[in-house]
């Protein structure tokens, strides 16, 4: 853990990356969607539609192959009964069939939740709800970050998009903004090796309710910097106490507990912006569950990505009074699925989830609401651990630790 946590640390002093859409004051934000104007408290009495999508080319080149998807639709409905209360809701169509062949993708909704106005400054949702944690996690639309796909380390170390059913606190105090929640608890049966805590997710089918999760932030604006911590405490033995004595594993609220700390850091100034963002998971009882479903999770994994990025039209617009953009940016990423391991036989080791990402490319935004994107991807990861081989060479194609990805997208919001 000490390793982890000086990890966390360094990243999150000595680096800085680039989000152009992620603004860094309440007075800042545009209103660029009918759900940021229900979210401001613009629309008085009336129901709001909205809603962004995504669409993507990938050449894998050691494959030697090429995908197109379109990756994801996303409608949003709302309504905004009165100053106290509204309704938000978002219904998902991924990869753009769900029934027909296989593989496919699939039809969800990404929120659906009650808000409360307690006052100006505060509020409370209730329902199906985005926990704030890291920097995508809310702000997941294709517009609000660079590159045809979003950070690794915020889709499997933090797995967004994430939500959960419960109930949650909001404030803004000046230049402090506050979130606490409680929701339900992980299904460690559903988590699988190399994809982090993504698969012990409910996101709204049958929650699990014998354990809890608990979930805060905090985060402090001064001048171009937006500074934030989050933490999130969580069960996973979501079956009842008989059967998780049978199991060897401990049950309750937080039985078998997993624990994921949260730091990032944004800055924004002129044609200039730059953000960075560090994580840690620690899973103590892995190798419980491990013995409990024949897994190999590990007890730790961890994290981090900086990112830089220039607007090359930031004057011509300045100049123009437009609000068009051309962000050529780079991007960092460092991440380990399997950092810390349990003791064999508990646990094998799997240097491939050991990788770095260095990403690099353009966004193109000829308005606010559209983006039009191009990246490369190069990846390196660590070898291939022997004992988790079932089909070695030459009967497979030997493994190999680079390869490059590129990428084209399109994006929108509205």
């Amino acid at each position: 853990m000490p390793k982890a946590i000086f990890f966390l640390t360094a990243w999150s002093l000595l680096f800085a990356s680039a989000s152009q859409s992620q603004t860094l004051t309440s007075a800042q934000k545009l209103v660029q969607t009918g759900e940021d104007s229900l979210h401001a408290g613009l629309d008085a009495s009336r129901t709001v539609l909205s809603g962004y999508g995504s669409a993507f080319y990938q050449r894998d080149v050691n494959a030697k192959k090429g995908t197109a998807s379109l990756e994801r639709v996303v409608l949003f409905v709302g309504h905004q009964f009165n100053h106290k209360w509204a309704f938000f809701s978002e219904l998902e169509l991924e990869n753009g069939i769900v029934v027909g062949g296989e593989p496919s993708g699939e039809i969800s909704l990404e929120q659906a939740y009650l808000r409360y106005n307690i006052n100006p400054r505060q509020y409370i949702v209730a329902g199906l709800f985005i926990p704030r944690i890291g920097l995508l996690n809310e702000n997941h639309l294709p517009v609000n970050f660079n590159g045809v796909e979003r950070p690794i380390v915020e889709t499997v170390i933090i797995p967004a998009t994430w939500r959960e059913l419960g109930v949650a606190w909001y404030g803004n105090f000046n230049r402090i903004q506050l979130s606490a929640g409680l929701m339900n608890g992980l299904r460690n049966s559903g988590m699988e090796h190399g994809t982090g805590i993504r698969g012990g997710r409910a996101e709204g089918f049958m929650a699990p309710a014998n354990d809890l999760a608990f979930s805060a932030s905090a985060a402090y604006l001064a001048g171009d910097f937006r500074f934030q911590v989050s933490g999130y405490a969580a069960g996973t033995t979501d079956i009842n106490p008989r059967a998780a004595d049978s199991l060897h594993l401990d049950g309750g609220a937080l039985g078998t507990p997993v624990f994921l700390g949260e730091g990032d850091l944004q800055w924004h100034h002129g044609a200039f912006a730059a953000k960075a963002l560090g994580a840690v998971i620690a899973y103590p009882d892995a190798g419980n569950v491990n013995a409990a479903y024949g897994k190999n999770l590990p007890t730790q994994m961890f994290g981090a990505y900086a990112e830089l990025g220039y607007d090359l039209l930031y004057s011509y617009s300045q100049g123009h009074n437009k609000h068009t953009q051309l962000i050529a940016f780079a991007r960092y990423e460092s991440l380990d699925l399997a950092a810390q391991i349990p003791a064999a036989p508990r646990g094998i080791g799997d240097p491939t989830l050991n990788q770095r990402h260095l990403i690099a490319g353009f966004n193109f935004m000829p308005l606010p609401n559209i983006a039009i994107k191009a990246d490369v991807r190069l990846l390196h990861t660590g070898p291939q651990n022997p004992e988790l081989v079932i089909n070695p060479s030459p009967n497979a194609l030997p493994y190999r630790q680079d390869n490059t990805f590129l990428n084209l997208g399109i994006g929108y919001s509205f």
